[in-house]
């Protein structure tokens, strides 16, 4: 592991030259600056770990380099120790104020600076940690979900099924199964990889959010007064990309179904394991529409329809009654296409 870099921040010669042969002789790498200006600067070319700031400088008080560190992006959180005379203690205040962690009296003494210093870095290492887990569970875990566990997290209650309106759009390649006998699986697993990457994208982009993965597509939920409307738009870029990925890579066409209606969303499974879902009559409608759907096209039901037919930017066609597993009556379907 790279050592980490230390900044001294230190007007005074001696003293900048007494704390970085110190801290150069436990292993960390030490820039110095004379003045706030250069510190600044510096910090902006480096990648700098902790600063240790002295109160006064020549050119701009240390409070001041201090707010002006915490104002840069990447150092918002990055430990910043301030190095005091004993005459300087009542400004500790300001100091703080402006996004200081903590302060160190002089004369310094090794032990406290060796150990204030690894216990902030120690601290700034569980928070990347923390960041770098939250980076890779954004890859696997659904916004949504993200946002209802960061809200538990603060109350320490998971929150309580709710019923709500949503438009659910399931997408799902054709022909999947013999592909998969014809191509190997790294190169298979690529291509499908890309493929979705497309849809979740799109998804995104037009206000949805992917509920989940089922192998070969998606399961996206849309809500708010404009979900049915953002989920035919984002079925018809998704088929428009489809249609040129099959021109340009000759991969597999893929069929979209989409319906709307009342579901319940909330956790579902146990202690051990929980997911954030939505289940119901209307995300199993979706699942069936989608396996009605022709290749390269999208199959909304009547509830679509109606919701979205004054849009001049839709049109719906080639009505027909489709029998649906589990309903006694056959549903009413149509395929759904772009006016522009």
């Amino acid at each position: 592991m790279p050592a980490k870099t230390i900044m001294v921040i230190e007007d005074d010669e001696s003293g900048r030259y007494l704390l970085s042969a110190l801290l150069e002789g436990d292993g960390y790498e030490v820039l110095q600056a004379s003045n706030g200006l250069s510190a600044l600067e510096s910090a902006q070319r480096h990648r700098i770990d902790a600063f240790l700031l002295d109160m006064d400088l020549p050119d701009i008080n240390g409070i001041e380099v201090c707010r002006k560190i915490r104002a840069i992006t990447a150092y918002n959180v990055t430990p910043v120790v301030f190095i005091t005379g004993s005459d300087q203690t009542e400004r500790l205040s300001g100091a703080f104020s402006a996004g200081a962690d903590d302060f160190i009296a002089k004369p310094i003494e090794a032990p406290v600076l060796r150990a204030r210093l690894q216990g902030h870095l120690r601290r700034m290492e569980y928070f990347n940690q923390l960041q770098r887990t939250q980076g890779m569970l954004a890859q696997y875990v659904s916004r949504r979900t993200i946002e209802i566990i960061e809200k538990a997290s603060i109350t320490g209650i998971a929150p309580a099924p709710e019923k709500r309106d949503v438009t659910i759009c399931f997408t799902d390649i054709r022909g999947f199964t013999a592909l998969s006998e014809e191509m190997d699986a790294t190169t298979l697993f690529g291509l499908i990889s890309a493929r979705l990457t497309q849809q979740v994208g799109l998804v995104y982009e037009h206000g949805g959010y992917v509920d989940k993965f089922g192998g070969d597509g998606i399961m996206a939920v849309f809500d708010g007064i404009h979900g049915v409307r953002q989920s035919c738009l984002c079925a018809i870029r998704i088929i428009e990309n489809a249609k040129a990925d099959i021109q340009s890579a000759g991969l597999t066409p893929l069929g979209i179904g989409i319906h709307c209606g009342p579901a319940v969303i909330g956790n579902i499974g146990s202690q051990e394991h929980l997911d954030y879902s939505v289940i119901g009559t209307t995300v199993n409608l979706a699942a069936r529409l989608c396996g009605h759907a022709e290749p390269m096209s999208i199959i909304v039901s009547k509830a679509i329809r109606d919701s979205a037919r004054a849009d001049h930017r839709f049109s719906f066609q080639s009505e027909r009654q489709v029998p649906i597993r589990g309903l006694k009556q056959p549903v009413t379907v149509y395929a759904l296409s772009s006016t522009f």
